[in-house]
This record gives structure tokens, sequence and C-alpha cells, in this order.
């Protein structure tokens, strides 16, 4: 019992240190500007206009994990923290997104996806052992509480 406090404290010591240790990358991209949520239109998305938001979960959320750093066909689109989200215009094309967040080790994945005129929406969050991408097309429940970067 003596020994695994002090191992206990080292984890938890770990787990707040590495949680905050990914650091905010140089957006490449010019961004449509949108000062709150709620002046997004779903109708006025698409045919380029894609939007990207991060939606992770109430625990990545918690322990400050939920940051993920964004590039795409190599070029840097900057960190999108947890209901965060920004609007970017793509041309129709097959494109690699890169996801990098940092879980006690830096979970990285590769995502390729097709944008054409029907791309309207695109989900983005952290998992427990990566990184998930999704093609939506919809907004989620809670849009009205995101906020642009």
């Amino acid at each position: 019992m003596k020994k695994t406090i002090p191992f206990i404290f080292f984890i938890l010591l770990s787990l707040i240190f590495n949680s905050c240790a990914l650091k905010p990358i140089t957006p490449e991209y010019t961004f449509l500007k949108y000062s709150s949520a709620e002046l997004v239109k779903p109708s006025e998305l698409g045919n380029g206009k894609i939007l990207i938001y991060n939606g992770a979960d109430a625990l990545h959320k918690i322990d400050n994990t939920g940051r993920l750093n964004v590039w795409i066909n190599q070029k840097a689109l900057g960190q999108l923290k947890p209901n965060q989200f920004v609007v970017i215009e793509l041309k129709k094309a097959t494109y690699n997104f890169n996801l990098m967040h940092i879980d006690l080790v830096k979970m990285r994945s590769n995502h390729s996806i097709n944008i054409d005129n029907e791309t309207k929406v695109i989900r983005i969050e952290p998992t427990l052992t990566s990184n998930k991408l999704e093609i939506t097309n919809i907004l989620p429940n809670n849009f009205d509480r995101f906020k642009s970067i």
C-alpha cells in the first residue's frame, strides 16, 4: 500500500503535465469569419464551403485532452479546442487530414476524404486510442454553444 501511493501520485502528475502539452499550430488557411455559431446557416455550406468542428466528448473536455491540431495536405489548419469550429473553402478533391491530440502520448491519425459539392460539415474528435473524422453534413444539436476560432 505504501508503494502504490507514490506510484499513483506520479501517474496523476504525469497526466496533468502531459495533457496540457499540446502546443497550438499557426494556421496556414484563410478562414471565413463568423462571430457566433448562430450566424452559420447550413444552407450556405457546401459547394466548397466546409465547416469543421471538434466534437470532443465530456471525458476529453474534463482532462484537457480534447484539443486537436489539424493539417490538411500537410498544410496547418490550426488547433481546434472542444466546441470550436472553423469554416474554410476547399475545392473538389481528395484531401489528407492529419489529426493529433495528446493523451499521455501523442495520438496521431490520417484520414483521406473526398470533398465534393455536397460536403458541408466535418466532425473531428479525439478518441481514447486515436482520432476520428466523419463527414456528417449536419450541425450538432448543441451547435449554438460552439465558438469560431
